[in-house]
């Protein structure tokens, strides 16, 4: 895995290679988020996810997120890889870790970036259940992606 601190990536992630781009010696709190697929969503079994993105798009988002943690918890340091492709039942799919000299500030700015990660970065996925599979669309599942990808106007 490179450097960078904000990426996109088809390859199973490495927790630890995450966290190590965050520690510093004038941290004393580190938190991670892991986001795995989960086996049941409103009641329906997932047998796997598809997660697709506008790489390049996504990643400035997400490095977009990174500015704004900056700004809100001026020291804090933030790493946030998501996953794309095929990924089966537990699979991590998003990994998020945040530094800063005291916990409280950690937890908040973790909490911050996932919610964000939602709002404004271009991945979206399609569910395989049992019985069927569907584009689930954004991540909040606020707007559909019939066509499997959003419309132009669904990234403004």
């Amino acid at each position: 895995m490179n450097s960078q601190r904000f990426t996109i990536t088809k390859e199973p992630i490495s927790i630890e290679e995450v966290v190590k781009k965050v520690i510093r010696p004038e941290a004393g709190a580190v938190t991670t988020f892991i986001g795995t697929v989960r086996e049941f969503t409103n009641g329906k079994r997932t047998l796997f996810l598809q997660y697709e993105a506008y790489v390049s798009m996504a990643e400035k988002k997400l490095a977009e997120i990174g500015e704004e943690i900056a700004r809100k918890w001026p020291d804090a340091k933030v790493a946030i890889t998501h996953r794309i492709g095929k990924l089966d039942i537990s699979d991590i799919a998003v990994v998020i870790a945040v530094s800063t000299p005291h916990r409280k500030d950690a937890y908040e700015a973790n909490q911050y970036a996932i919610e964000r990660i939602k709002q404004i970065v271009p991945i979206w996925k399609k569910e395989h259940w049992e019985n069927g599979e569907e584009w689930v669309g954004n991540q909040l599942e606020t707007k559909a992606y019939p066509t499997g990808k959003p419309e132009e106007e669904d990234l403004q």
